[in-house]
């Protein structure tokens, strides 16, 4: 077995991680997973969080927002729709993704308003955990 596979965090501006790891904690939308190497391959669609990435030289932590991950046995990917390292995210960063999920929320029925607050919900929990 392998000790590290090869992981890659991507958002639609920029490339902000890429490396040997040897875990993956992956906010996944039906809940956490650690990746590690020889992993089952599966895909999964991420919900607002903290990504910590244990790699060889220390751990490395990143505030994501949407998009998905794809795990294989050899490797990691992560395409954010919005990500960026935990320590650069502000208050202000948060708020204005808050107002505008509340915002979709608003004339929403059913399943819809449900997966709505749920992201609301999501988005003011990861405000507490950069906090």
């Amino acid at each position: 077995m392998a000790d590290t596979f090869q992981f890659d965090l991507v958002s639609p501006e920029s490339r902000l991680a890429s490396g040997q790891a040897k875990a993956v904690r992956i906010p996944g939308a039906d809940g956490d997973l650690t990746a590690m190497p020889d992993h089952a391959p599966m895909v999964t669609t991420l919900r607002p969080g903290i990504l910590v990435v244990e790699m060889e030289s220390g751990e490395e932590e990143f505030a994501v927002i949407g998009g998905f991950a794809q795990i294989t046995a050899d490797a990691a990917t992560v395409l954010a729709d919005q990500a960026l390292p935990k320590s650069d995210v502000t208050a202000d960063f948060l708020s204005e993704r808050i107002a505008e999920a509340e915002a979709a929320r608003e004339g929403t029925e059913g399943s819809d308003a449900d997966t709505a607050s749920k992201l609301v919900a999501d988005l003011e929990a990861l405000r507490e955990a950069v906090a």
